[in-house]
């Protein structure tokens, strides 16, 4: 179900299309919309107050995204992900977040290390309250969290479209997998962060994302 924003005065055209826009693309991106789910432009309006105009805007943009699907008859939803998608997408994730983390490293620092330890315990929490959308939001905020120190823009956009395509898809895994545990590759992050060791910073990143995929899909691990 579609989440409303607060509601306040009607603002400009321009303000509430990037207020809906905003929301939604946050839902999407942390699972809180299961794939396949329709969405209208009349209902979007509903639910966050604003006219037709604002809401056929904020979607035109996500679709640019991939963060909802246009059908030729006009149908809008959210992304269903078959198994080779998700793996594409994954193989994606696999080239470009290790880059990022190694842009990061040189300008990590303590403050920044005790956050990440903070949102990765956070997430075990999630996990441990088998809370799809908290589990998923917290683990995107942990990567996003190191990525921004990357000053990499283009590249992290990259990154959050994946991740906005992958979204509902890894709610529904994940509600199908009932996992009660956090990844254990953000330790090994978390350790390559400490230690300043860029190969094992990247083989740490690469492992967290390919396994994980492996493991949502009912895959066996690689050796």
């Amino acid at each position: 179900m579609i989440r409303p924003t607060t509601r306040s005065p009607e603002p400009p055209a321009s303000a509430a299309h990037e207020r809906v826009y905003r929301s939604l693309r946050a839902q999407v991106m942390h699972g809180e919309l299961m794939p396949g789910h329709p969405l209208t432009l009349r209902g979007i309006g509903r639910i966050f107050g604003v006219s037709m105009t604002p809401a056929r805007e904020a979607v035109r943009r996500l679709v640019a995204e991939g963060a909802l699907t246009l059908s030729a008859s006009g149908r809008v939803a959210t992304p269903a992900l078959g198994a080779e998608r998700i793996e594409e997408l994954a193989a994606i994730r696999a080239l470009l977040e290790p880059e990022l983390a190694s842009r990061a490293l040189p300008r990590v620092h303590f403050a920044l290390i005790e956050r990440m330890e903070a949102i990765n315990a956070a997430n075990l929490e999630a996990a441990m309250r088998r809370d799809p959308v908290a589990y998923i939001r917290t683990n995107l905020e942990f990567h996003r969290t190191f990525y921004l120190r990357a000053q990499s823009p283009a590249m992290l956009a990259m990154v959050e479209t994946v991740w906005l395509q992958l979204g509902p898809t890894m709610r529904m895994l994940y509600t199908r997998l009932r996992r009660s545990t956090a990844p254990p590759h953000h330790r090994m992050i978390l350790a390559a962060l400490k230690a300043g060791d860029e190969p094992a910073l990247r083989l740490a990143l690469r492992t967290d994302v390919t396994e994980g995929v492996r493991h949502m899909l009912g895959q066996p691990e690689a050796e």
